[in-house]
């Protein structure tokens, strides 16, 4: 289906996809009773980290169904 640099271009364009779309639902969320006065660079920093987790792991996922579909042609 895809070569490997066109898979390779395809997973960095997802991953950063969706962690752009995480960080702009984590900031659609109100963090600011949890995170303590004086520490707002420390909370915005675990936030990044927070959404490049979620959003990684959602790309991932969007990416192993991607390559498990065209693997079913194998199947039979």
């Amino acid at each position: 289906m895809f070569s490997i640099g066109q898979m390779a271009l395809f997973s960095i364009i997802s991953h950063l996809l969706f962690i752009y779309i995480s960080w702009r639902i984590i900031l659609a969320m109100n963090f600011e009773p949890i995170i303590k006065k004086g520490r707002t660079t420390e909370g915005r920093i675990f936030l990044l980290f927070l959404a490049i987790v979620i959003g990684t792991g959602v790309s991932q996922f969007f990416l192993d169904i991607l390559r498990w579909s065209a693997d079913l042609i194998y199947l039979f």
